[in-house]
């Protein structure tokens, strides 16, 4: 492991863009540690306080939606970084926070890290490099957290690593899907085959891989003339809307000849 080229001025650009990336020293006030919250005491007071702001009648569903949304957070600057500018970031229980912003019924929380400079890798290297960002992300970070919320709440383990899951599909299906370089289009679609088919379930701390387990075939919705890649679990985010909407892709929604 070496230290990569600084972010460019474009790079950084787009990760704390879209991606909300930050540096923790510009974190918001509702925020901690990202170890903070695998107290359990801590981790119940913070639902507790976060669910009537964004409107959940629960603490397992209030969960749900933390991890939604963080895992868009740290999965969105993570992988990004790694697949398309090929430069490594530390997320990291002692290396992330956690924000909680939620204002005027909409997430407005970001990424702070507290390092944010590149990790690069030795030639030859490279599938060493990726390994070691993936399993800081989801074996080391993700999954005590998820852990918790289980323990706390009783959500379902299999509603929050979709809750995962989904993030990274839209992350590489959609958001990387602009990228022009073929280079970097190449390396990307590599990177996401190997997340989705070869990464080992020791990467994630599970018995399984949650990226493989939860990719589910498009279903085609012929009246609507478009396919639709339905969520096996419910994140419950309608449960939190007023007026009640639904994810696009919520299992709730996909036609029940389909089911």
């Amino acid at each position: 492991m070496s230290l990569a080229q600084a972010f460019s001025e474009r790079e950084w650009a787009l990760l704390s863009g879209v991606l909300q990336l930050r540096r923790s020293d510009a974190r918001d006030p509702r925020s901690l540690l990202a170890r903070a919250l695998l107290d359990d005491q801590v981790c119940e007071q913070l639902l507790a306080t976060l669910g009537p702001i964004i409107g959940s009648p629960t603490l397992a569903i209030t969960a749900s939606l933390l991890a939604k949304r963080f895992s868009f957070l740290s999965t969105g600057a993570c992988l990004y970084a790694m697949s398309v500018y090929d430069k490594g970031l530390i997320l990291s229980l002692d290396n992330s926070v956690i924000e909680y912003a939620h204002d005027d019924g909409l997430w407005t929380s970001s990424m702070p890290l507290a390092d944010v400079t590149p990790v690069g890798y030795e030639p030859g290297a490279r599938e060493a490099w990726r390994d070691m960002i993936v399993a800081n992300l989801f074996r080391d970070m993700l999954q005590p957290l998820w852990e918790t919320f289980n323990r706390v709440t009783g959500i379902s383990r299999r509603i929050l690593w979709e809750n995962t899951a989904v993030r990274v599909y839209s992350l590489y299906d959609k958001r990387m899907e602009k990228v022009e370089d073929p280079l970097i289009r190449q390396r990307y679609q590599a990177d996401f085959d190997w997340l989705l088919n070869q990464a080992e379930p020791a990467l994630f701390g599970l018995s399984y891989n949650p990226l493989k387990h939860f990719r589910r075939p498009q279903t085609v919705l012929e009246a609507e003339g478009k396919s639709v890649r339905f969520r096996r679990t419910c994140c419950f985010y309608y449960d939190a809307s007023n007026p009640v909407e639904y994810c696009s892709n919520c299992p709730l929604l996909r036609p029940k000849k389909c089911r």
